[in-house]
């Protein structure tokens, strides 16, 4: 049986750990939807729906959302550019909770909770950043090595 303190306090390993398990999670769900924007429904279909839901600049907020959830859930995957990248993702995800799911209600299958879900994922990898286990731990603690 746990001991209340290893109930209501975590270590840096498992709190590293935990973030790690959700950048990826999140990373892999944010890069499927940007594969099946570009490479199942493709560049013009991405358009053509952008502008049939009533998305600004559609041609070129269509892409753009493609290629950031596809390249970006990457990086998130492996930890790269986490901050950045999540900032990226907060704003694809106010964006379509806002002008497409909002309208609909809370519950799926067209409504806002999964993408409110993605939005909250994501603001806590903005604040959490990408954790131990991730590339830029690695390049933060290389840059702290060489410039001792």
């Amino acid at each position: 049986m746990a001991s209340s303190s290893q109930l209501f306090s975590s270590t840096s390993r498992h709190q590293g750990l935990g973030i790690a398990i959700l950048r990826i999670i999140t990373g892999i769900v944010i890069t499927a939807h940007g594969y099946q924007k570009l490479f199942t429904f493709g560049i013009a279909g991405v358009q053509g729906a952008f502008t049939q839901m009533g998305a600004p600049m559609p041609t070129i907020t269509g892409p753009l959302v493609a290629c950031v959830e596809f390249f970006g859930g990457i990086a998130l995957i492996v930890g790269f550019l986490t901050r950045l990248v999540a900032v990226g993702f907060v704003v694809d995800m106010l964006g379509a909770m806002l002008l497409v799911h909002l309208a609909n209600g809370f519950f799926l299958p067209k409504e806002y909770e999964f993408v409110l879900l993605l939005f909250a994922a994501s603001l806590a990898l903005v604040f959490g950043g990408s954790g131990s286990l991730s590339v830029d731990s690695v390049i933060a603690r290389n840059a702290n090595s060489s410039s001792r």
